[in-house]
């Protein structure tokens, strides 16, 4: 069970080191079987993976980020995180997703800004 509140505080910090701060954003914690059917049913993956992130229409709703707890806490043990430290890279990652980067077609640009934000967020 994940605790929500923290998350909440710790999401608008995210979105105002963004300069997004106006803006707001939905993070839903779910399970590996959830996350498949979400990553098969969007994006034809049929496997689990850490974080999806959805797009909104509305100009101030960011969008939703799905994160699988149960991979996020493989991925802490393996990356010698936290599990806590793992979401919320995930979350940050998911964060600039819905503003517009994509780590597969920008070359570098979105690992920078990320680089860039965990250190200013003590991530």
């Amino acid at each position: 069970k994940i605790a929500t509140a923290p998350w909440v505080k710790r999401t608008k910090e995210m979105l105002q080191a963004m300069g997004s701060e106006n803006s707001s954003v939905t993070v839903a914690f779910v399970s590996d079987s959830r996350i498949r059917e979400l990553n098969q049913r969007f994006r034809g993956i049929d496997k689990a993976t850490d974080v999806l992130s959805f797009p909104a229409e509305e100009e101030r709703q960011l969008g939703d980020i799905a994160i699988s707890i149960e991979t996020a806490a493989r991925q802490a043990k393996e990356n010698g995180l936290t599990l806590n430290g793992e979401i919320a890279q995930l979350i940050l990652h998911g964060l600039l997703h819905l503003s517009g980067y994509d780590h597969e077609t920008d070359n570098g640009e979105m690992n920078k800004e990320e680089l860039r934000l965990r250190k200013k967020l003590a991530l």
